[in-house]
């Protein structure tokens, strides 16, 4: 890699005359060569994010980290876009995670498409926000199309169903939740929970999940009211998904306990374990007993697109309601997720009118407001056009050539440390995710061996794995994301593992 990079140049602010220097500042026609320059060198700061970077991380201390940023004096302004720059690149930029590195194999975060990136200079330059109408007129029917398209995919009636772009899954994990409280106790004991609060009732309101599901179930039950009690964690089995008799009998538990199941979420794609929990099974049952049921698909989500692998979200069109993330598996750029629901009827729960934004009177079929989806914001970024340039530019199918990619390589790490005698698989991977460790004969406590292994990675900064506790023990994860990476980078980071764990034990 060339480190050697030259400083950044200044950058011209010089304004129209038309324009006071004082407003130089602004957005504006007169201000475009100042805009368009500030543009320029800060892609230079990103090639050199780019070019410069052979690990994924500095290995900076948070120590160290906090006392660079403290230094800074807000109060004083810099005088030109080099000494900003400059200075962001000190703190910020030479520290920052590289994702796109095939050296990177820890959390949820994939690499970014370039189409994505295009359109991500739009979104912020003109700023729209896609609460109503008037303030995204193209916007607001770009992003139905491209919430009738997601619906079509997951196999919903595109006359019927409905849905909204959101700020990240636990978001649309507390719409999910929510249409399912609300709908309940309006269908069950005509109760409007938006006008009214919550029925006496709702204290024995029970909803089940895999205990394996995504964290945001228990914080979006205590917003809601319902309390952390509310959520009944149903045991996993041995692959990590919700096991289907334990289901069965923990509602019929609960319902002895005089308890209210009023819905199920099914995961599929589980942070820790990539697996997908039986949707078919699950729709079944929550069909059985009327209830709601939520499929948490914020990672699963990329199996829409597949033809290879498509069948394990057999089921996911029987569900009520659906979070995709399109920041986890389309490869888009923070933040583009959404919530679709299969009965658009039901979103009018949600509905609260505003006489400066959605008035009453407003003819929703001539003058439609997105607004009238969503729960926590009004002022919304059009997220979607990232998407939109996306599919335009690759296509449905470049995207699930990538899903399958990482699918396949996925299957070949987990052979890779099968086959390995100093490693130990705890279980395979629907999507791509793998729970291992080290381990060494002569060491007892691998918990305090994998450790060590994960920090030493983290401080040399030339790799990046994430890890979990299982039956409290401690394992490393894999979490595969990009398309890029090669069986030969996995056999070269499992080296390095090997390597720190035999150092297990040797430093004074």
């Amino acid at each position: 890699m060339n480190n050697n990079f030259a400083p950044l140049e200044e950058v011209s602010n010089t304004t129209s005359p038309h324009i006071s220097g004082n407003f130089g500042n602004i957005f504006h026609q007169d201000n475009y060569d100042h805009y368009r320059n500030a543009v320029n060198s800060t892609l230079d700061l990103v090639q050199q994010f780019l070019y410069r970077n052979d690990k994924p991380f500095s290995g900076i201390e948070a120590k160290e980290m906090k006392g660079m940023v403290q230094e800074i004096d807000l109060n004083q302004k810099l005088s030109t876009y080099k000494e900003l720059l400059n200075e962001v690149d000190h703190i910020y930029v030479k520290h920052a995670t590289a994702f796109h590195l095939p050296q990177y194999v820890a959390h949820l975060n994939c690499p970014v498409v370039i189409p994505a990136l295009a359109g991500e200079i739009l979104v912020s330059a003109i700023n729209s926000s896609q609460d109503t109408y008037d303030q995204s007129a193209g916007g607001t029917f770009m992003e139905r199309k491209l919430i009738d398209w997601t619906a079509e995919q997951l196999g919903y009636n595109t006359n019927e169903s409905d849905g909204v772009f959101t700020a990240g899954g636990s978001q649309s994990n507390l719409m999910g939740l929510v249409m399912m409280r609300d709908c309940f106790s309006q269908k069950r004991y005509n109760h409007n929970i938006k006008l009214d609060g919550l029925p006496q009732e709702a204290s024995r309101f029970r909803i089940f999940v895999s205990d394996k599901s995504h964290f945001s179930n228990l914080k979006n039950a205590s917003i809601m009211g319902l309390g952390e009690k509310s959520i009944v964690k149903v045991p996993t089995d041995e692959r990590f998904c919700m096991d289907i008799s334990l289901l069965k009998k923990y509602i019929k538990r609960e319902e002895q306990l005089g308890n209210i199941p009023i819905g199920i979420v099914a995961t599929a794609g589980t942070t820790d374990f990539g697996n997908v929990d039986p949707l078919k099974d699950i729709a079944n049952i929550a069909e059985q007993y009327n209830i709601w049921m939520h499929v948490d698909a914020a990672y699963g989500c990329a199996l829409l697109l597949s033809e290879k692998y498509r069948h394990l979200l057999t089921g996911i069109e029987r569900a009520d309601s659906v979070t995709i993330d399109y920041h986890k598996s389309f490869f888009q750029p923070i933040s583009s997720s959404a919530f679709i629901v299969k009965n658009k009827k039901e979103l009018l729960i949600l509905k609260h009118h505003a006489d400066y934004l959605n008035p009453k009177e407003m003819d929703e079929e001539e003058i439609p407001a997105q607004i009238n989806k969503s729960i926590t914001q009004s002022t919304r970024r059009f997220d979607a056009l990232k998407l939109w340039f996306t599919l335009r530019m690759m296509g449905k199918e470049q995207l699930a050539q990538y899903t399958d990619t990482v699918i396949d390589l996925t299957k070949d790490a987990a052979s890779m440390i099968t086959e390995d005698q100093d490693f130990e698989l705890l279980s395979d991977s629907d999507l791509s995710v793998l729970v291992f460790r080290y381990v060494r004969p002569d060491i007892t406590d691998l918990n305090a061996l994998n450790q060590y292994i994960k920090m030493k990675l983290f401080y040399s900064g030339e790799v990046l794995v994430a890890s979990t506790k299982v039956d409290g023990n401690f394992y490393l994860k894999f979490t595969f994301l990009n398309p890029i990476t090669t069986t030969e980078d996995i056999h070269e980071i499992l080296t390095k593992i090997k390597r720190h764990g035999e150092d297990f034990g040797t430093e004074n």
